[in-house]
């Protein structure tokens, strides 16, 4: 039977795992890179989740996780877009494992991550998506924004 339940910091292995696998997945990243994030991602995630800056979800079939996401919410300056709000929400880690696919678990997180940024009272959510994933956002009203990346080269 699946249940989906809140993620506790106890949790934090589980979601670096679904973390890496994602970006395995997408075929985005070194394995070098992968294994540094997912050590360095594994107590982040357990602070975050203390400090309630981080809300994740784990669904399970019987007791096996096997999906999970989570939504993190950040400071933020008032926008144009929410010009009274101090704090924003962004969506990550969005990952259902590959037996599991094609049976709404995504969208059920999302939804549940959406909920949440709506309980509590956060205008903004964003995220970033694989082009797999983008039709699974749009159902729910995301949309393309104008956001460009700068990043660091590594030194070595």
């Amino acid at each position: 039977m699946l249940l989906t339940r809140a993620a506790s910091p106890a949790d934090a292995p589980l979601i670096a795992a679904h973390r890496k696998a994602m970006f395995v997945a997408m075929g985005r990243a070194s394995d070098s890179s992968l294994e540094t994030m997912t050590r360095n991602f594994e107590p982040w995630c357990t602070r975050m989740i203390a400090e309630a800056k981080y809300i994740g979800w784990v669904t399970e079939d019987d007791g096996r996780p096997i999906a999970s996401a989570g939504l993190l919410v950040l400071d933020w300056p008032p926008h144009p877009l929410d010009p009274y709000g101090e704090k924003r929400a962004y969506i990550l880690n969005v990952f259902v494992d590959p037996d599991y696919r094609r049976r709404g678990l995504a969208h059920a997180l999302v939804d549940q991550c959406v909920a949440e940024a709506h309980r509590l009272g956060l205008r903004v959510v964003s995220l970033h998506t694989s082009e797999e994933g983008r039709h699974l956002y749009e159902v729910f009203g995301f949309r393309i924004s104008n956001e460009m990346l700068y990043v660091e080269p590594d030194e070595g």
